[in-house]
């Protein structure tokens, strides 16, 4: 990017509660029909107008990118389970972007970086997605399910398979030199 075509710095009032180690990597200001604001891409997460809280990348089940809009998904958990947590789709969240810069580029990366496994697998009345994902300051993975539409949440057969795919997971993708 040259001299000339950089984009001016984050206003101070837009800048959200970064925490000590957090820095903005990217921002643009957005619309998403409720008002205007700006969405912010920082090392630890994603910063979207009408939250008051930071979306960990982990906390992001899908992004999209169409040129115009970033439509965001974020993950809500639904269950804490024995060393994984059963998540469901929030409402996506879109917001129009007029000058992206380099928004939707550091949060495909940063998305995209922050799964280290996922692999979709069929369950006793539905399907669901068992995946590790990175989490800035945390060792080791964080692993999750996230549960296909209609896939019952409290079924005992639906848990007792996510339990031992979690397992099985976490068995292949151990360091065999530890």
């Amino acid at each position: 990017m040259g001299l000339f075509n950089r984009k001016p710095k984050l206003p101070a009032a837009a800048r959200p509660p970064l925490a000590a180690e957090e820095r903005v990597l990217a921002w643009a200001a957005a619309g998403n029909g409720e008002g205007d604001g700006v969405v912010v891409a920082s090392n630890l997460g994603l910063w979207l107008p009408g939250r008051g809280h930071r979306l960990g990348w982990h906390d992001i089940l899908k992004a999209v990118w169409s040129g115009r809009e970033l439509t965001v998904t974020p993950a809500e958990r639904v269950a804490e389970r024995d060393g994984y947590l059963v998540v469901a789709d929030c409402p996506a969240e879109t917001y129009l972007l007029l000058d992206p810069g380099d928004l939707p580029h550091q949060v495909r990366a940063r998305v995209t970086r922050s799964v280290a496994y996922t692999q979709h697998h069929p369950l006793p009345g539905g399907a669901g997605r068992v995946a590790a994902r990175r989490v800035p300051g945390v060792d080791g993975l964080t692993w999750t399910v996230r549960l296909d539409p209609g896939t019952p949440v409290d079924d005992d057969a639906v848990l007792a398979e996510t339990d031992r795919l979690v397992a099985a997971a976490r068995a292949a993708t151990a360091p065999t030199d530890v």
